[in-house]
């Protein structure tokens, strides 16, 4: 079976797409006084680290930014045949009637999210929740959610998946790919 492999973001437009994101949340959230960050583990918690230090940067200041696993909320936690290892989940601080912004990396059926929502509500009630994903899978969603900020929309077909290559995990540079397997 032949992996094909095409380049959706090099690192260079991923950095300008990460900086787009950013003027796009100073402009809703301005100085994130009433609104924090929420890195969707495992793999959107790197997305969350990257927007927050360019969100830091440039407002000069701290801004709230926690993680938040979802493994026990999904819909097939316990469909799964070997079991999962949930990751850490820490929200230093308190999320009622604050505006949170959920980070994830990529945006496929929704179902991720709908357990983040469901994950959240343990911290308090948010006053708004917004969604922001790298990678919008078009044309896969089973659920109704969009989310509010993206990096670029993807056309896939469900047997196609989108793969990230994060520094922060060993990667020569940040990648995003679109996998074909034949």
């Amino acid at each position: 079976m032949a992996i094909q492999k095409k380049l959706i973001l090099d690192s260079d437009l991923l950095d300008i797409t990460l900086s787009r994101l950013c003027q796009q949340l100073i402009e809703t959230h301005n100085d994130f006084a009433e609104s924090a960050i929420l890195g969707m583990q495992p793999r959107g918690i790197y997305l969350a680290e990257l927007i927050h230090q360019k969100l830091e940067k440039a407002l000069r200041k701290k801004i709230n930014l926690g993680y938040l696993d979802v493994t026990f909320h999904r819909d097939d936690f316990r469909r799964r045949e070997i079991p999962v290892k949930a990751n850490e989940t820490r929200v230093p601080f308190l999320i009622e009637n604050r505006n949170v912004v959920l980070i994830d990396d990529v945006l496929f059926t929704g179902r991720t999210v709908r357990a983040a929502m469901d994950a959240m509500i343990a911290f308090g009630r948010p006053k708004k929740v917004e969604l922001l994903v790298l990678i919008d899978r078009k044309y896969n969603r089973d659920l109704p959610i969009a989310p509010d900020y993206v990096g670029k929309v993807v056309n896939t077909l469900a047997s196609q998946r989108v793969q990230v290559e994060w520094q922060a995990q060993g990667n020569k540079q940040n990648k995003i790919w679109l996998i074909n397997q034949e």
